[in-house]
């Protein structure tokens, strides 16, 4: 039966096949590799969890707090810590998101401490961990590290971003750190440099945000755009894609998919911020189809030019008109059937009577 015996030879073959699987287990994926092992985050405190620290003191003063690593594998974990400046107040914004490798090598990611720094006078030292600077976490353990911010008595008021970092074999962490020196404060910006950008759907308006006082802003943008016929669609209120660290200066587009395609307009960006910050700047621009007129342009020349060149020929190719033979030349004069008329007598002006 070939039926029967076919059967037999797949059942077998079958057989073979679970058996060398079996034996030879798929080799283990890159996963392990990828998970991070462990998390730093502020201690939860008596309410709940807190995405950040938040510490205000006056000058001189002592601040306190502590830090919680978690170890999430079954092997021992070494993590050193340290405070550094931040740059961009929105590094390490959310510890658990910033445990992806991946997100280290990407400085635009916004849990990336690349922007954080370590200064001789700057906040980030200010932080002090003692003999908590270097933490060893046994398998599947929390630690929490306590740690103290000196603020110097020099210090001026307002926000002095930082961060705790965390570090284990070249991989960074940070948790955000709001940190105010009490005292009078100010918030202030000014918006420079706006212009238009591009045309059509691909122009933006650029501008930038100045951060003029001692705390930190999270502004809001309003764009509006006039033409020479009245208002045009602008981009309209938003809140601005970044947070300004006291004397930070931030250049910033924003996309304008309804700018006319022909037209001389006057955008103005208003921004503002708690705490009474307002700034207004403006600026002009043409907004032509510069190819379109281009190509519009070369093809009106042409036809001038073929007009031009039409006439030039026409001109050439008109017959000459031959002037009349009245006998100047010393021939005899036209044959026209008529005699010529004798002049007319020429009388003198003499005053005397004919």
């Amino acid at each position: 039966m070939p039926v029967l015996h076919t059967r037999r030879r797949a059942l077998r073959l079958l057989l073979v096949l679970l058996a060398a699987a079996a034996l030879h287990p798929a080799p283990a994926g890159p996963a392990a590799a990828d998970e991070p092992g462990w998390t730093a985050e502020p201690a939860a405190g008596a309410a709940a969890a807190r995405p950040y620290f938040y510490l205000e003191g006056a000058p001189a003063a002592v601040l306190e707090d502590r830090l919680a690593l978690t170890n999430t594998t079954d092997r021992e974990r070494t993590v050193t810590l340290r405070g550094a400046d931040a740059d961009d107040p929105a590094d390490a914004d959310d510890p658990a998101d910033a445990d992806d490798p991946a997100d280290a090598d990407d400085p635009a990611d916004a849990h990336d401490t690349a922007d954080a720094h370590d200064t001789a006078d700057g906040a980030g030292s200010w932080f002090s961990f003692g003999a908590g600077a270097t933490v060893t976490i046994p398998p599947r353990t929390r630690a929490v590290v306590p740690f103290t911010v000196t603020v110097p008595p020099a210090s001026p008021p307002g926000d002095h971003p930082a961060a705790v970092i965390a570090a284990e074999d070249g991989r960074e962490v940070g948790v955000r750190v709001h940190l105010r020196v009490s005292g009078p404060t100010l918030a202030a910006l000014t918006v420079e440099d706006v212009a238009v950008r591009g045309r059509g759907a691909a122009a933006v308006v650029a501008y930038t945000l100045v951060n003029r006082g001692n705390v930190t802003l999270a502004p809001e943008l309003d764009i509006r755009a006039e033409g020479a016929f009245g208002a045009v669609p602008g981009p309209g209120p938003r809140a601005a894609p970044v947070e300004l660290l006291p004397g930070q200066r931030v250049e910033l587009t924003e996309p304008w998919p309804g700018a006319p395609a022909l037209d001389r307009v006057r955008v103005t960006v208003t921004a503002t911020a708690p705490g009474g910050a307002r700034a207004t700047a403006t600026a002009s621009a043409w907004c032509v189809p510069w190819r379109a007129a281009g190509r519009t342009g070369l093809g009106l020349l042409g036809l001038g030019g073929t007009a031009l060149g039409a006439l030039l020929l026409v001109r050439g190719r008109r017959p000459r008109r031959e002037p009349a033979d009245d006998g100047a030349r010393g021939g005899p004069p036209a044959a026209s059937g008529k005699a010529n008329p004798a002049p007319a007598p020429e009388h003198e002006l003499t005053g005397a009577s004919r």
